[in-house]
């Protein structure tokens, strides 16, 4: 097959929109074009909220959870936070399902009433006295299947490219895993890279805010130049950009993090060939005890050999994400899109959606569980090594990530 032109990924994502043209009379009338268009506000406005408060609530989750229950860990997080991602990947389908031959109102009616009493039931978590830490989780869960149907966009099927929509789909799969994982371990990596206590935590969440501002500026920029090299380019000139990100945050150096020593007790420090480093903490200052231990915890083994990573490598990390997340981001759902074309696509976005969820489960949780045994160093080349191959798959299939329209003849090349 050959490969389409620029012009070809230049065209609007529903087609033209120019009235008298070709693509005008196959998919809408203008008087359907102005109506979809309010739906479409109405649900941006309903994701806004939806995402100041998963944001809200997203960078208070570890401090929160070890405030309630002191027998939770790092790794536990990764769960709390999957569990989230676990509801909504099993609602998903469903929902796009639904929506597809029901009127699109009552999932999204349902999803905003579960995700309501879910998110009373995650403030009131600390009330019980004891397994605090597995209401959370009961909570996340259900927060996460009311969120399905604000995910479940609709576009106004002949024969699709399968292999081209299994591509997009893991794609989208690894820049959502990208993400979660990040964002997941942010704040355990700061407090214990920085020895930053859970009030300055808060850090992480301005960080993230900026992140946020960051966000729409890449979309606008993105908007203007898909006009110019087309979306699969910047697909690929994002991930790039996050490998970048993830491989500037491997530890190096000699400087090592502060250790959690304060609550030491006879024998609970790990067999360690380096000496010098134990003589350093007996010399470093004890907490406030009011504040809790600071700095990375003895259980984590790797503290001891592992370079810290320097403030700056991270924020550097934060603004190269920054930039290549939203660019990722936006430019799967686009292409995924364009390459079902016009009709519902209700079922196809919700397994689309559906991946992003199974990649928010498995983000936190290889992240937590990597970093936890392993430290940094392991996490992120494993981190790096994911994203070069999604770069080697994307390669594969860049040439069949072309538009529904295109490929039958709709549109010439």
């Amino acid at each position: 097959m050959a490969s389409p032109g620029v012009d070809t990924e230049q065209e609007p994502l529903l087609g033209d929109r120019t009235p008298g043209s070709r693509e005008w009379d196959i998919i809408e009338t203008e008087e359907h074009y102005k109506s979809r268009w309010i739906s479409i506000r109405i649900l941006y406005l309903t994701m806004f909220f939806s995402s100041v408060g998963f944001s809200i609530v997203i960078m208070s989750i570890w401090p929160y959870l070890q405030k309630i229950d002191q027998t939770a860990d790092a790794s536990f997080l990764g769960w709390v936070i999957a569990s989230f991602s676990l509801g909504q990947m099993v609602a998903s389908p469903v929902f796009g399902l639904w929506s597809n031959y029901r009127p699109r109102k009552e999932p999204l009616i349902v999803s905003i009433f579960i995700s309501v009493v879910a998110n009373c039931l995650y403030a009131y978590i600390h009330v019980p006295a004891s397994h605090n830490k597995y209401y959370m989780l009961v909570a996340r869960g259900l927060v996460g299947f009311g969120a399905a149907s604000t995910d479940e966009v609709q576009f106004p099927q002949g024969n699709i490219d399968q292999v081209a929509v299994l591509a997009t789909n893991v794609l989208f799969f690894v820049v959502l895993f990208i993400f979660a994982l990040f964002e997941t371990i942010v704040t355990p990596l700061t407090m214990d890279m920085y020895a930053w206590t859970r009030e300055q935590a808060v850090y992480d969440g301005i960080i993230l805010a900026a992140l946020g501002v960051e966000a729409i500026l890449i979309f606008m920029g993105v908007k203007l130049l898909s006009k110019k090299i087309g979306e699969r380019a910047i697909l690929l000139g994002g991930l790039i950009i996050v490998w970048v990100g993830f491989f500037i945050l491997l530890p190096w150096g000699n400087q090592f993090p502060k250790i959690q020593w304060e609550e030491l007790h006879n024998n609970s420090i790990p067999n360690t060939t380096f000496g010098e480093i134990i003589i350093t903490l007996w010399k470093s200052p004890r907490e406030d005890r009011n504040e809790g231990p600071t700095g990375c915890p003895i259980e984590q083994a790797w503290c001891f050999y592992t370079p810290m990573i320097h403030l700056a490598q991270f924020l550097t990390t934060a603004i190269l994400i920054g930039v290549g997340y939203p660019s990722c981001n936006v430019t799967s759902y686009t292409l995924y899109s364009k390459i079902l074309g016009p009709k519902p696509q209700g079922v196809y976005m919700g397994w689309l959606t559906a991946s992003g969820s199974a990649a928010r489960i498995l983000g936190p949780v290889f992240i937590s569980q990597v970093y936890t045994s392993w430290g940094p160093r392991w996490a992120f080349s494993l981190v790096c090594g994911i994203v070069v191959l999604t770069i080697m798959l994307l390669g594969v299939v860049y040439r069949r990530l072309v538009p529904f329209s295109v490929r039958h003849g709709r549109i010439q090349e």
